[in-house]
Formats: structure tokens, sequence, C-alpha cells
């Protein structure tokens, strides 16, 4: 008796567990819609801003010029305590640096912005030749906040062709990993993003310095809802989820790790697939 209480005790842990799940992707559903309806709000009144601050660049180089100018008609004692009361010199030094970081900002939103629109088709169907590389330059930008207090990111990256797959699905699966790895570093590490191929496969790597995983968790880090994190800090769906994403497109993802010193995640995608998928 005490046996079947305890198993249908665990089942519905299991049902509890589903149901959690199910209602978080219909919520990360909505905010995928969310992220793409205000991405292409946003897009117009970013597009003015951007232009009218580089015609403001202009306007504030010829303004100076002009003020210059005009200092020189009056006498040296005169100008210079002209500009001495309203900071010229200063104001001229300082304005194009907060004009500059006002652009990278700007420009900054704007990948952004484009990122989120990328990320918000996570389920579209499509498989298309992609550049791998763009991917991953993509994800960084979404990850970059999450990375940039934890993590030096070092890129390796080898001159790869265009890979056959679902782009948006695959980000996903990069997302994964650069979190993961950014959440295994205690204070500042290393996270090292790698690329490669061969005849079979084009292959990613994401490896990190951090506090590494034991060898005999290392299979089960795959395993739905199973996670080595502490409480709220993950749902142990994100591995199990690049699996399933490596899966649909015919590839692997492999995990190597000791305790201490890091992991390194693989993730190989057939260099065929188009053909594989044809022929299957």
């Amino acid at each position: 008796m005490s046996g079947e209480k305890n198993e249908t005790e665990k089942l519905q842990q299991q049902v509890t567990l589903l149901t959690e799940q199910l209602l978080r992707s219909e919520k990360l559903a909505s905010l995928g819609e969310l992220a793409a309806g205000v991405a292409h709000e946003i897009n117009n009144p970013i597009g003015y801003v951007a232009s009218n601050l580089a015609v403001l660049s202009e306007y504030t180089d010829s303004l100076t010029l002009l003020v210059r100018r005009m200092s020189e008609q009056l006498p040296i004692a005169q100008s210079n305590l002209l500009k001495s009361q309203f900071d010229y010199d200063y104001i001229c030094e300082d304005l194009p640096k907060l004009l500059a970081q006002s652009e990278e900002g700007l420009y900054r939103v704007i990948e952004i912005i484009r990122d989120l629109k990328d990320f918000s088709h996570l389920d579209e169907d499509e498989f298309v030749d992609a550049d791998i590389h763009l991917g991953i330059q993509s994800t960084l930008n979404i990850v970059a906040n999450e990375l940039k207090y934890k993590a030096e990111i070092v890129k390796k990256f080898a001159d790869l062709p265009l890979v056959y797959c679902i782009p948006s699905q695959l980000n996903q699966v990069f997302l994964n990993l650069l979190m993961n790895a950014a959440q295994a570093i205690e204070s500042a590490g290393v996270i090292t993003i790698t690329t490669g191929f061969d005849e079979h496969w084009v292959w990613v790597s994401v490896a990190d310095n951090g506090s590494g995983i034991a060898a005999d968790k290392l299979e089960q880090i795959f395993q739905p809802f199973y996670t080595t994190k502490q409480k709220g800090q993950g749902t142990g769906l994100g591995l199990a989820l690049s699996r399933s994403i490596l899966e649909k497109h015919r590839g692997l993802i492999e995990a190597k790790s000791e305790l201490g010193l890091g992991s390194c995640f693989i993730v190989k995608i057939p260099r065929h697939l188009a053909t594989a998928a044809a022929a299957g």
C-alpha cells in the first residue's frame, strides 16, 4: 500500500510539473508575440532618432565652429572670459563623446530589436541555408547584459559553409548553452565559442571554466526537469529542449565536464541535412 501511495505521489508531482510547463510555454508564446509586436512598433521611432542624431552631430560641429569664428572677432581677453563663463572648451571636448556614446547606445538598441524579432519566430518550421556565425552573434547580442559581468567571450570561428537549418531554433540552443555557461561561473571567467567542420558535420562548441558537472550527472542533465542549478535559477528544460531541437535537425549535442574545471558542450549539425531530409 505504501508503495502505491509513493507511486501516486510521484505521478501527481509529474502532472504538476507538466502543467506548470504547459502554462510556461503558453506564457512564452505570448511573450514572443509581444516581443515581435513591440519590436515592430518601435522600429520607426528608433529610425527617426538615429537619423536625427546623425544630423544633430553635424549641426553641433557647425555651431561649435561658428562660436569659435565669432569669438575671434572679439578682443582676446573678452573672448577668453566668455568661453570660461560658458565652459566652452570643456563642452567642445565633451560634446563629441556624448554624441558618440548616444549613437553607440542607439545602435545597440537597434541590434536588440532586430534580434528580438528573430527570437519571436521560434515556432517556424522552414529549413533554410543559414550562416551559423550570424546566429551566434545575434544570440550574444540578446544575452550581452547577462554575460558582460560574468565572463570574457572568446570567439574562435572557422570559415564555415552555410548550414541547412531552422536558424531561430539553433539560436535557442546557443542561448541555452551561453546562459548555462554564465550561470556556471561564480565571478569572472571565460566562455569560449569555437566553430569548425569536417566532411560530415558542422559543429559549435561552448566551453566555460566554471564549476563543472560531476561525471555521474552528465547524462542526466539532458533529462526534462533535471537541473544542477540552485532553486529559482532554472527549470531543467533548456538542455532537454536543445537536444530535441538537435534531433529535429538530425544532429547531436555532446557534453564534457570536469568538476571544478568547467564544461564544454558541442553541437553538431550534418552538412548534408538538405539531401538527407529530402531522402528521408
